[in-house]
Order: C-alpha cells, then sequence, then structure tokens
C-alpha cells in the first residue's frame, strides 16, 4: 500500500510540474497607434511555436498570448499592410515577413523595422529582453513587466517617433506622398559598410564601435540597442513576469514621460486568458481522483 501511495504522490508531482510549466508567460501586445499594426511573432530554431505568428490590431485593441516555457524569439509591428483583391497577397511596407499571408510563419522581418526580444528562463532562471533598432525603426514600442520577482525588471524601449527625425540617406519613403516617411533604415543596410554591419574585420566589440548613425539612434532611445554590441544599456532580465508590449505607447516625440521615465505598466483591454490555472486545476483533481483510488488498494 505504502508504494502504490508513493507512486500516486510522485506521480501528482510530476503532473503538477508537467502541466503547470507548459506555459510560463503572458504577452499582452496593445495598439496604441492611431493606425492598424499587424503584429509578427518569430519563434528562434528549437523553440516552441506560439499559437498565432501574425494578427491585426486596430488602434486601441489589445491580444493576450500564452507563451511556452524558455520561449525565445521577437516580435514586431508590420505597418501599411495590404491584401490583393485578385490574388489574396498579404504584404506590408514595413516590417513585411515575406509569407504572403497575415500570419508570418517561420518569415522574419524584413528591416527596417522596431524589434523585441525575448529569452524566457534563461541564464539562471531569469527572462532577458531588449528592444533592438540594429534593423532599422519604423514605431514606437515598449516592454513592461509585470509582476516580476526577480532581476531588475526595468520598462524598455522606443518611445520617440524617429520616422520624422531619421537622416534623410537612412529615410524609407512611402510611395504615397501623404505618409512621408515610413521607417529609418540602420546605417548597415543603407550602406552595406562592415564597420556599421559589425562584420568582417569589424566583427568583435573591441573593433565594431558606435557610428553617428548608431549615435542618431541611442541619443533617441537610450534603453535600446543602437548597434550589435550595445549590450551594457540594451539588455534587461526579470524573472517569473508576464509582460506589456505596446506599440506607440504615448502621443509624444519625447523619449521619456514627463517624470523622466518609461510609462508604467498600462491597462489592457482584452481579458486574460488564465490557461495555466485551468491546467492546474485539472492537476489538482486528478490528483484527488488518484488518491481516492489509493484508498481502495
Amino acid at each position: 500500500m505504502a508504494s502504490v501511495q508513493t507512486s500516486i504522490i510522485l506521480l501528482s508531482v510530476s503532473l503538477l510540474q508537467i502541466f503547470s510549466g507548459v506555459y510560463s508567460a503572458t504577452f499582452t501586445i496593445i495598439n496604441k497607434c492611431s493606425y492598424t499594426v499587424w503584429p509578427g511573432i518569430l519563434s528562434n530554431a528549437g523553440t516552441a511555436q506560439l499559437s498565432t505568428t501574425g494578427f491585426p490590431l486596430q488602434p486601441g485593441e489589445s491580444n493576450t498570448l500564452d507563451i511556452p516555457a524558455s520561449w525565445s524569439g521577437r516580435l514586431w509591428g508590420r505597418t501599411y499592410c495590404t491584401q490583393d483583391s485578385t490574388t489574396g497577397k498579404f504584404s506590408c511596407v514595413t516590417g513585411d515577413c515575406g509569407s504572403s499571408t497575415l500570419e508570418c510563419s517561420g518569415g522574419g522581418a524584413a528591416p527596417p523595422a522596431t524589434l523585441v526580444e525575448f529569452t524566457l528562463n534563461g541564464y539562471n532562471g531569469l527572462d532577458y529582453y531588449d528592444v533592438s533598432l540594429v534593423d532599422g525603426y519604423n514605431l514606437p514600442m515598449t516592454v513592461v513587466p509585470q509582476g516580476g520577482t526577480e532581476g531588475n525588471c526595468t520598462a524598455t524601449g522606443c518611445v520617440a517617433d524617429l520616422n520624422t527625425a531619421c537622416p534623410t540617406e537612412l529615410k524609407v519613403l512611402s510611395t504615397s506622398s501623404s505618409d512621408g516617411s515610413v521607417a529609418c533604415k540602420s546605417a548597415c543596410e543603407a550602406f552595406g559598410d562592415p564597420q556599421y554591419c559589425c562584420s568582417g574585420a569589424y566583427a568583435t566589440p573591441a573593433t565594431c564601435k558606435p557610428s553617428s548613425y548608431s549615435e542618431f539612434f541611442k541619443n533617441a532611445c537610450p534603453y535600446a540597442y543602437s548597434y550589435a554590441y550595445d549590450d551594457g544599456t540594451s539588455t534587461f532580465t526579470c524573472a517569473s513576469a508576464d509582460y506589456v508590449i505596446t506599440f506607440c505607447p504615448v502621443p509624444s516625440t519625447s523619449v521619456k514621460s514627463t517624470n523622466g521615465q518609461f510609462p508604467s505598466a498600462v491597462a489592457v483591454s482584452a481579458g486574460r486568458r488564465d490557461t495555466s490555472a485551468n491546467f492546474i486545476g485539472g492537476v489538482i483533481a486528478a490528483a484527488t481522483a488518484l488518491c481516492r483510488l489509493s484508498k481502495l488498494f
């Protein structure tokens, strides 16, 4: 009897570990822009895929996604997207992932695009996250951790509107004269020079240094990656947190809000799907049934 009870306890613990670890975080993605944004998501090789890789967000809308344990990948916003009425091909002026459909399905963002990068449950159990302008910029974004227990859990991002201020040689102009500049290229994309791309003889932190172009991004958005080796002021850590990712977080071109800080966590319009809680409830029910079963032995 003792061995049966021990087996039941071990099974219950195993079930709890398995089911409660299916989702490690939620991403709440909010669009505060005055225009539609189509988020795109790319999971890194060897990591679990998400339930969606692309969807539309109208102004003021939000969507909450359950994120698998130890997930790593990137998320960005696509803008000026259309679907051809004849062929059905879906394409975007900025951030297009080349899939020709609403879902990115394993395709990454064509630069220039503002990127949010995550590695969840990484070294020492910490989440690592950043907002990157290494591949250029197309719209403001912030990441705000919620409920973190360890790490610095700092809000980060780029609040400034860089499309207007973008140097002329880096600007991406819309085919519609009314839209003006819709994105800002990185110097690497614009010129292909190894010193800007941190490649070839410049492929180490010692040889690849900030340029006047990367300094343009850094001065406007001091907590975002401005070039490949900009780790010291651009990578943040947290543990056991959920994350709010916001497009166009504030109606301002200033990098900081009036109190000198990044915006605090914002309210969301969509209800959270607490899938993990449902799993845990199921595990508890299963464990109870197993305990009742043990009384038969």
